[in-house]
């Protein structure tokens, strides 16, 4: 059975930093990419970073040069260490293949504000 348990969010000032981390369950981590998705409120869920399971990278441009996804195929892990932090990068993460194709968790809030 497919899971994703995405942990790690909080409060952090403007420019500060934090390391999300998702746990995926099941085979579909060793199958395809997989994204970290954000979603602030009234606005639709988006991709910001991708990682293949060749390690080509895709990022949104809005995050590109302060964000990475780091990926663990030992541990079925993948992270996203976000640093420069912008009050706009407030909002829900999620963590998923790339496309999405297994259920949504719960996500990790991350607040950005001084």
């Amino acid at each position: 059975q497919v899971q994703f348990v995405e942990s790690g969010g909080g409060l952090v000032q403007p420019g500060g930093s934090l390391r999300l981390s998702c746990a995926v369950s099941g085979r579909i981590f060793s199958l395809y990419a997989m994204g970290w998705y954000r979603q602030a409120p009234g606005k639709q869920r988006e991709l910001v970073a991708s990682k293949s399971r060749g390690g080509s990278t895709n990022y949104a441009d809005s995050v590109k040069g302060r964000f990475a996804i780091p990926r663990d195929g030992a541990k079925n892990t993948v992270d996203l260490q976000m640093n420069s932090l912008k009050p706009e990068d407030a909002a829900v993460y999620y963590c998923n293949t790339d496309p999405p194709q297994g259920p949504w968790g719960q996500g990790t809030q991350v607040t950005v504000s001084s």
